[in-house]
Order: C-alpha cells, then sequence, then structure tokens
C-alpha cells in the first residue's frame, strides 16, 4: 500500500478525466492535493472530492499556457502550504486537422497547453522542490508520442516534446533528489476521447491492435503517476512508461 501521507500535490487539468483520477487516487494515498482546471467549477469539484477523502484542497483556476497564471497559482500553493512534494503535468487539449490543412493558430494552441503548460509548471514546481532537495515531477504524455494519431500532427509533437523535455529535466534535477518520468497513455475513456471512441471501425481496429483487449480507464494511469510520486519509485527518473494494454510496446 502506497503512503503519501503529508506529501503536497498539484494535478494541473484535473477537473475531468485523467487529472481528476490522479488528483483523487493522490488524495486516497493521504496527499493533500491542489487541482488546477482553466475552468474553475470543475476545479472546484475535484477539489469537493478530495476533502471528502478526508485530504486538503486548493482549487487553481489557471490556463498553464499563460505564465502569469502559472506564476499565481505557485504562489498560491507556496502560502498556504510552503512547500510542493508531487507535481503533475496533466493538462491537455488536442484538435482534429490534417498536416495539411493544420494552422498556425491550432499549432499553437495545442503546443501552448500541451507542451508550454509543462515547462511552465515544471520550471515552478522544480524552484520550490530544489530548495526542499526532494521532489516528484510527473507529466501526462501519450503514446502518441512513440507512435502516431491520424489527424493530429500537432498533438503527436507536443507529446513527444514532453519526453523530450523530461529527459533533460531529469537530467538536471537530479542531483537535489527529484525525480522526472512521464507517463504515456493509450486511448483512455475521456471526453477528449470520445468522438473516436464512437467509430465502431476504429475502435474494432484498436481493440484488436491491443493484447488486453480493452482501452484503458482513467483510474489505470493514476495507478502508475502515484507509484511515480511514491519513495518506492525513488530510483526511476528519465522514463516514459506506456500505459495502453501492450499496444505500442518500447
Amino acid at each position: 500500500m502506497i503512503d503519501l501521507t503529508g506529501r503536497k500535490a498539484l494535478v494541473t487539468g484535473a477537473g475531468r478525466g485523467i487529472g481528476r483520477a490522479i488528483a483523487v487516487a493522490l488524495a486516497r494515498a493521504g496527499a493533500d492535493v491542489a487541482v488546477n482546471d482553466i475552468r474553475e467549477d470543475l476545479a472546484v469539484s475535484t477539489a469537493a472530492v478530495v476533502t471528502a477523502v478526508g485530504r486538503a484542497s486548493i482549487a487553481c483556476a489557471a490556463d498553464v499556457s499563460r505564465l502569469t497564471q502559472v506564476e499565481a497559482m505557485f504562489d498560491l500553493v507556496k502560502q498556504r502550504w510552503d512547500r510542493l512534494d508531487i507535481m503533475v503535468n496533466n493538462a491537455g487539449v488536442n484538435t482534429k486537422s490534417s498536416l495539411l490543412t493544420l494552422s498556425e493558430k491550432d499549432w499553437d494552441y495545442v503546443l501552448g497547453v500541451n507542451l508550454k503548460g509543462v515547462f511552465f509548471c515544471t520550471q515552478a514546481a522544480a524552484k520550490i522542490m530544489v530548495e526542499q532537495r526532494y521532489g516528484r515531477i510527473i507529466s501526462v504524455a501519450s503514446v502518441s508520442a512513440k507512435s502516431h494519431l491520424p489527424m493530429a500532427a500537432h498533438y503527436c509533437a507536443s507529446k513527444a516534446g514532453i519526453v523530450g523535455f523530461n529527459r533533460e529535466a531529469a537530467r538536471e534535477l537530479g542531483a537535489y533528489g527529484i525525480t522526472v518520468n512521464a507517463v504515456c497513455p493509450g486511448l483512455t475513456e475521456t471526453e477528449l476521447s470520445q468522438e473516436v471512441r464512437a467509430d465502431p471501425e476504429f475502435m474494432l481496429r484498436r481493440l484488436g491492435e491491443t493484447p488486453l483487449g480493452r482501452i484503458a480507464k482513467p483510474e489505470d494511469i493514476a495507478g502508475l503517476a502515484v507509484f511515480l510520486a511514491s519513495d518506492a519509485a525513488s530510483h526511476i527518473t528519465g522514463q516514459a512508461f506506456n500505459v495502453d494494454g501492450g499496444a505500442v510496446m518500447y
């Protein structure tokens, strides 16, 4: 049983889906959890679940692609708790477009949230963790970082960028007792994947490529995130772990 009692965590994009599952799982393991979402109502909703579990929570409405909003969020967390032990970069977006029709606006939007947001939050968390000489930074990437996703070159680029960024962050921060890892989900039952999951031909093909014969639930991703946040994973850093039922095996 993983025990995170006394640890302070921040999870971005935690209003629903994978982020919400991770925030709740961290709370059930004993951590106090600051909940971020761009929508305040969703952040408040997940924070209420965390407090119902018996842990302290802070609802933080912020756009992670905006540096001033990220700085304000971290100032709030540090004022309330004076430390941060676990940073989970989960906030992510996608738009559907072929490479030939992909617009600069969509490219900037997806890369801004998915990759720049990870940079902003990792940097801000690391500044706190370096002082503590302890920390766990976990970013939710995607198996699309290693494989592909139709009509989503910008999304694939953003997720591959997270994996590369994490490797260098792990190298630079290791001397301070900070680990940096990525979780790479495959197709997961979330609102973000609702459109593709509604396509029977796509689902038949995807399940045929998946040895475990099902797509992931948000809780499947949360289990690995909690492990990586714990002292049981203290000698693991710079890694990107697939959670996709075996569809991508590298």
